[in-house]
């Protein structure tokens, strides 16, 4: 697993241990962002069931404005803070643990220009 393009460019990122979590495979992230690569800068970004981040961490690296990683395992989101920590984009990033509903709830005055399942 590593991030595909932008500042963060080659950066290995940690997987989550165990079977819980499925990271998204390279090709697939790679198509996922060559057909939203248009709307990816300046964008906010949320990435629910953050995992290992990388989704929100790729957006990061090509040049959106903030992410907010969000997922309820408390492994995955140690991993989600160091993989942003490597990658660099700390500043834009915001780590929160809990349930995506009560997540989602609490946040209906923000808007998200991008949203990964």
């Amino acid at each position: 697993m590593r991030v595909i393009s932008g500042t963060a460019r080659g950066k290995k990122l940690i997987p989550v241990s165990g079977m819980g979590t499925r990271p998204t495979t390279d090709r697939v992230k790679e198509s996922v962002f060559n057909i939203i690569q248009n709307h990816v800068q300046s964008a906010r970004v949320l990435d629910l069931f953050a995992g290992t981040g990388q989704m929100g961490i790729e957006a990061l690296s090509r040049g959106a404005a903030h992410c907010d990683f969000v997922d309820r395992d408390k492994a995955a989101q140690n991993v989600i803070r160091k993989n942003v920590e490597a990658a660099r984009v700390s500043e834009r990033a915001r780590v929160t643990g809990g349930d995506f509903g009560s997540f989602v709830a609490g946040c209906k005055k923000e808007m998200y220009d991008i949203i990964f399942l």
